[in-house]
């Protein structure tokens, strides 16, 4: 079977920009599409092909498309999830083919997806069920896979949830990222080291905050790639400046983490790698992290989220604001740079604004990216906040865009947010050698 898998573009939109006139709030995608490269690695035996729209919009046209395919598969989070089903009912008209749907938001509201132009929701890892997916269907047969969702004319079928273990991560099946090495020079993470490369260790995570809909991956599990299979995509990316290991928590099993620093120094990797880590690991671990410094972990990406623990108890973080400062002192003194994530509450008020400015100014985190608190489907917050939500259009769910009412005038809030975006731009002095190279 042709399998055709697509990347939607960048698509998201914003109520700043669209309502005010306030350009500078702007949140472009260029990393590549792991998750389409992963899946490819698992289909041997037949024709596949990925269109990552972000990196080649005009990847859909006739001239560019190597085969008529007999399967769709399209990727999306939230905020593309309304392209994603335009872009299926576009190829279904065209091609007639097998439309399946996967990614963040079929995991967290695979019912959105029941249109009459999809034929299959696969939720959560899709490596091994997509696989079964299209072998049932090459055999000609009616799939009942658990984690697959069979749609019929618009209309759900029963829908069997799936029990993932570690069998769903296909370890002896690389990424296919040969599939979009012509868009490799275009993959770059912006200040942190110039054309990047993705590698997954772990999938789901060990912790449950409100706001994240990671566990929805995994039905709350946290799954483990080996070791060797971890170091085999790194060296298998060859020449980028940068490795992302992109799981939500590289370090929630310290023992596998300390033993993958150690094959990564044996086997030579010597890009600097970026990774996320939550606060009270690095705080309990600090020799983990002076052993991942000698293996090449250049920066840590840390989910500070609030500066007050009221907040971050009601976020479920199961943190507290004395540890992410003591985090930071750990990772610093080892020389290890910090982007910080933070969440900016649409009840926040010019005082809420000003001690985080003022969190930020005193702190020495590299990075800080301050992003709206946002109710995701699917999440704990999205049942939380259901009531409070004044902008259904998912378009707009990009964590840029306050999608509840803010307490403060509307225009005000995102005003403030702009500078407070501006001043944390401000701060980035990730430096080093690679830093500063991005194609930009």
């Amino acid at each position: 079977m042709n399998i055709l898998l697509i990347n939607p573009p960048n698509c998201g939109r914003s109520i700043p920009e669209e309502h005010y006139g306030i350009t500078s709030i702007k949140m472009i995608f260029r990393g590549e599409p792991l998750s389409l490269e992963t899946l490819a690695g698992n289909l041997e035996g037949h024709p596949v092909a990925i269109v990552d729209l972000k990196a080649d919009p005009l990847g859909l046209s006739p001239e560019r498309l190597p085969f008529t395919p007999d399967v769709v598969g399209l990727t999306g989070v939230t905020c593309e999830a309304n392209t994603v089903t335009a872009i299926a009912e576009e190829l279904k008209a065209r091609f007639g083919a097998t439309v399946v749907v996967g990614g963040h938001h079929a995991s967290c509201d695979p019912g959105f997806f029941s249109k009459p132009y999809v034929d299959y929701v696969v939720t959560g890892l899709g490596k091994l069920s997509f696989r079964q997916l299209i072998d049932t269907l090459d055999a000609g047969e009616k799939p009942e896979i658990p984690g697959v969702l069979n749609i019929r004319k618009g209309v759900p079928e029963p829908f069997t949830p799936r029990c993932y273990t570690t069998a769903d991560l296909v370890d002896d099946r690389a990424p296919r990222y040969d599939l979009v090495q012509q868009h490799r020079d275009t993959y770059v993470m912006s200040g942190v080291g110039g054309k990047t490369g993705f590698v997954a260790s772990a999938f789901g995570c060990t912790h449950h905050c409100a706001f994240c809909c990671i566990p929805n991956m995994t039905a709350n599990r946290y799954l483990l790639h080996s070791n060797a299979s971890v170091v085999r995509d790194v060296l298998a990316l060859g020449e980028v400046n940068t490795i992302r290991l992109v799981d939500a928590n590289t370090f929630g099993n310290v023992g596998i983490a300390r033993d993958l620093a150690d094959q990564l120094m044996q086997a030579g990797v010597r890009q600097p790698l970026v990774a996320d880590v939550r606060s009270d690991t690095v705080v309990a671990n600090p020799g983990l992290f002076e052993r991942w410094r000698k293996a090449g972990l250049a920066v840590a990406v840390i989910g500070f989220e609030e500066i007050s623990n009221r907040r971050l108890s009601q976020l479920n973080k199961r943190n507290t604001v004395q540890t992410n400062i003591e985090a930071t002192r750990i990772l610093k003194n080892l020389g290890i740079r910090i982007v910080g994530d933070f969440i900016v509450s649409p009840d926040y008020e010019e005082a809420d604004f000003k001690r985080l400015e003022a969190f930020i100014d005193r702190s020495d985190i590299d990075l800080p990216i301050p992003a709206i608190l946002t109710p995701i489907p699917g999440t704990p917050l999205y049942e939380q906040m259901r009531s409070r939500i004044i902008v259904d259009n998912l378009d707009y769910y990009t964590f840029t865009n306050a999608v509840v009412a803010t307490k403060m005038a509307e225009k005000h809030f995102y005003q403030r947010y702009a500078g407070l975006l501006e001043r944390c731009l401000s701060h980035l002095h990730l430096g080093g050698d690679q830093a500063g190279k991005e194609n930009e």
